[in-house]
């Protein structure tokens, strides 16, 4: 894969190539719509084909936070039409690294010594590049390490990016502008503790420690003597990111021990540490033939309020839905409808999502799960498909669900995504939450 050598991180430098990114989409409408008059049988796909490639070109060269967004869209299958979610998923693991020049002026930077001085073996190609970092292998006293990299300019065009890529992601999403206002707040202040390795690295080590009981999880260590602002050495963790391992056809027995070690550490971090590891797409997993998962990348880590949790979790009861009155108070505190709803919405809106939460909390209500059930994806994918075309969503004027429901929304569908990948069956019930809580006091 091509280097780069130089990054933009002026905020003139970057909104200029975003403006000849827009003028590129503009030209592929304009080539979409004169070959649509010639040939009427025309469909989007090409034109979707060539603006995928032409806005991930500019994101993945950028970095940082506009690349970011590109990544939280990949991992929404039915949000994005099907050439954007390819295109955008190579921001996992794959976007285009930095030059070694770059690489070892960030050490100087930051840590006063080069690469050559701090470690016996450095490899100045990078193994993985993503959206804020990449990573490279490296050796010290025998052991082999994992050293992440921020890119240059991140951290402070954070703000800038989001304005600029957020026409972008109206256009291509079709949200309502209101909408992207409450929720860019929330995903602002995430990239923005993304950028804070010395945070991350702190995270890393509290998350791991306390999830280290969870059965068949595998954590790197940390090691802050070797870390910065802008760096984070950790061991090397062995294994293949899910679209390899599956390559390699894994028994059942082998992808259900990862698919329950995966559910396992998100419900022990939501219902016992009330904070949870946000960033589930399958750049941060690392999955290995013995059933067992290396998990890394702490950068992103959603703190659950309680008010918000108890409301949030009070959805899979089924007996407290029954009750109008609660449901309708839930519905409320969760912002999922508005005290200046008319009588004619709150039936509407709250029909809607009440049918999306019986699907979505199905697991939650069984003592185990088959994700590998395509029907139960497809129900799901169609009914998202429907609020999306439904005119009155579309047209609503205020915002639907509260900002922490995003991220917390985003953490179970990127972990519903790889459950299914894997056609893992999953233990899901209560019993196995409670179980997974106490044995995390007793650890």
């Amino acid at each position: 894969m091509k280097e780069q050598s130089n990054i933009p991180t002026s905020k003139v430098e970057r909104a200029g190539r975003f403006v000849t990114t827009g003028l590129k989409v503009g030209t592929n409408y304009i080539k979409h719509y004169t070959r649509k008059l010639m040939d009427p049988s025309t469909t989007k796909e090409e034109l979707h084909q060539d603006n995928a490639a032409d806005i991930y070109d500019t994101l993945s060269n950028l970095k940082g936070s506009a690349l970011k967004v590109a990544q939280m869209l990949s991992m929404d299958k039915g949000m994005l039409p099907k050439a954007y979610t390819e295109k955008f998923a190579m921001s996992q693991y794959s976007a285009p690294p930095l030059s070694g020049p770059l690489v070892v002026n960030t050490f100087v930077k930051t840590l006063g010594k080069s690469p050559s001085q701090l470690y016996d073996r450095f490899d100045l190609q990078a193994c993985n590049a993503a959206s804020i970092g990449q990573v490279h292998k490296a050796v010290k006293n025998g052991k082999t390490l994992a050293v992440k990299i921020q890119y240059p300019g991140v951290a402070n065009s954070v703000k800038s990016d989001l304005r600029i890529v957020k026409p972008f992601a109206i256009r291509i999403v079709g949200m309502n502008e209101v909408d992207m206002d409450k929720y860019f707040d929330e995903i602002e202040s995430k990239l923005l503790e993304e950028t804070d390795y010395q945070l991350e690295l702190r995270r890393s080590m509290d998350l791991s420690g306390a999830c280290a009981h969870i059965p068949n999880l595998k954590f790197p260590g940390y090691y802050p003597e070797m870390s910065s602002d802008r760096i984070i050495t950790m061991d090397w963790l062995d294994g293949q990111h899910l679209k390899e391992f599956l390559l390699t056809n894994p028994s059942q027995e082998v992808r259900d021990k990862i698919g329950q070690a995966l559910w396992d550490f998100y419900q022990f971090q939501v219902h016992s540490l009330k904070q949870v590891h946000a960033d589930p797409h399958p750049g941060n997993f690392l999955m290995r033939p013995d059933g067992t998962v290396g998990i890394f990348d702490f950068g992103c880590v959603k703190e659950i309020p309680e008010d918000f949790y108890e409301n949030y979790f009070l959805l899979v009861d089924k007996e407290v839905l029954k009750d109008e009155k609660r449901r309708h108070q839930i519905y409320t505190n969760l912002e999922m409808i508005h005290p200046t709803d008319s009588p004619k919405e709150v039936e509407f809106f709250s029909g809607l999502f009440q049918h999306m939460i019986d699907l979505l909390t199905l697991p939650f209500t069984l003592d185990t799960f088959d994700f590998g059930n395509e029907a139960y994806f497809n129900e799901i994918y169609a009914y998202m498909d429907e609020l999306y075309n439904m005119k009155e969503i579309r047209d609503s004027k205020v915002a639907r669900g509260s900002r922490h429901s995003l991220y917390i929304n985003r953490t179970y569908f990127g972990l519903y995504s790889i459950l299914s990948d894997l056609k893992a069956n999953v233990i899901t019930g209560p019993a196995r939450i409670q179980e997974l809580m106490a044995a995390g006091k007793t650890a």
